[in-house]
């Protein structure tokens, strides 16, 4: 029993040190094969649809061609220097530069991926990648994103760099929340930021701006919106509001246009896309209006079966008329009546011309005459 215990553990210690020993053997021949070795090819590998940076955009940045790299010794080209190399370059988010045991580089290259172009008020553009950070734009290559102008204060230093003002990070996080929505994907086609500093949306289908206001609670907004697009628009027509307020908790307001001539428009509007929708499905199948599907997938979108549809009040605001003063007429006060002269009024009656005129009688005289006979 005694035997057996000593000779167990020394065992189990003898076959660890084999273990080690064979890969130290084993690596030391590695480092002679890798000593020896001598690059036979460079592989480039550039995932993702955007096209930022290419083949010699690399070269370019690692300041040698492939065919100076190729013929050289392995243990002579500084790997981790070629990897720092590349991570510099503001397109580019991840970097790996290793080489296999056939003597071949690979070189795989992650691009950024934009989700937002950002226009700020002192005409700087640049993009915001999908985790927040800024990055210039590019040369070779244009991003087909959603775009955001405005009143917007956030500066650019052309170089990385995360978002600092309260009102890019909740841009960003707006223009996040579109992307991942294919319904609102389709519809938002640009983010606006105006005077007072509000979020306003502008759609692909339709005339009218959405006020968003900040970035809280989007989920429940947009599901307002949604119920908004289903139980309003399809009574009125898609242009017949200039303005909806989705920025409160439970309520829309749908501001109508007020004008003769926007009520007017909206109309011819409404008939001229819906006509454009029946001609372009009678005649053929190949021509699709982009209006009308996007309005499809709207439809599709709020239809969908057992959804829970938020407790969401529709209102309608009208924009105040504001008119002009008018001023009252000023009181007139009679002024007291003067006492008027007595006229006296003289009748005189001409005899000229009237031979029967009979000479006037002295009515005393003849009284007189009458008593003396």
């Amino acid at each position: 029993m005694f035997k057996k215990r000593i000779w167990k553990p020394l065992l189990i210690a003898l076959g660890w040190t084999t273990c080690l020993a064979g890969l130290v053997v084993l690596m030391s021949f590695i480092e002679v094969k890798k000593s020896e070795m001598v690059c036979k090819a460079i592989k480039v590998f550039i995932p993702g649809n955007q096209y930022f940076i290419d083949r010699q955009e690399i070269d370019n940045i690692l300041q040698m061609s492939s065919h100076t790299l190729i013929g050289r010794r392995i243990d002579g080209i500084n790997i981790h220097e070629l990897e720092n190399k590349l991570k510099i370059n503001p397109f580019i988010e991840f970097a790996k530069v290793y080489a296999d045991m056939d003597g071949v580089i690979h070189v795989e290259v992650s691009q950024r991926q934009p989700i937002l172009r950002v226009m700020n008020r002192f005409d700087q553009d640049f993009y915001v990648d999908q985790h927040g950070l800024k990055m210039p734009l590019s040369q070779n290559f244009t991003a087909r994103v959603l775009a955001a102008n405005g009143f917007i204060d956030e500066l650019f230093a052309n170089k990385v760099d995360s978002l600092h003002t309260a009102l890019a990070r909740d841009v960003f996080k707006t223009a996040d929340f579109i992307r991942r929505d294919s319904l609102w994907d389709a519809q938002i086609a640009q983010i606006y930021v105006n005077e007072q500093h509000e979020i306003e949306l502008i759609p692909r289908v339709g005339s009218q701006r959405i006020l968003l206001g900040n970035a809280d609670s989007l989920s429940l907004k947009f599901s307002n919106l949604k119920v908004f697009y289903k139980q309003a628009l399809p009574m009125v027509g898609w242009d017949a509001y200039k303005l909806i307020n989705i920025k409160y908790a439970n309520q829309v307001v749908g501001v109508k246009n007020e004008t003769l001539q926007d009520s007017l428009k909206a109309a011819a509007a409404h008939k001229a896309r819906m006509a454009d929708s029946v001609v372009h499905a009678s005649t053929t199948a190949a021509k699709v209006n982009p209006d009308s599907v996007i309005r499809a997938e709207i439809s599709n979108v709020v239809d969908e079966p057992g959804e829970k549809k938020p407790a969401v009040k529709i209102a309608e605001a009208k924009p105040k008329v504001i008119k002009p003063a008018v001023p009252k007429p000023a009181k007139v006060t009679a002024a007291p009546k003067a006492d008027k002269p007595a006229v006296v009024r003289t009748e005189k009656k001409s005899t000229v011309g009237k031979p029967d005129s009979k000479p006037a009688v002295n009515k005393t005289e003849k009284k007189t005459s009458i008593k003396n006979q």
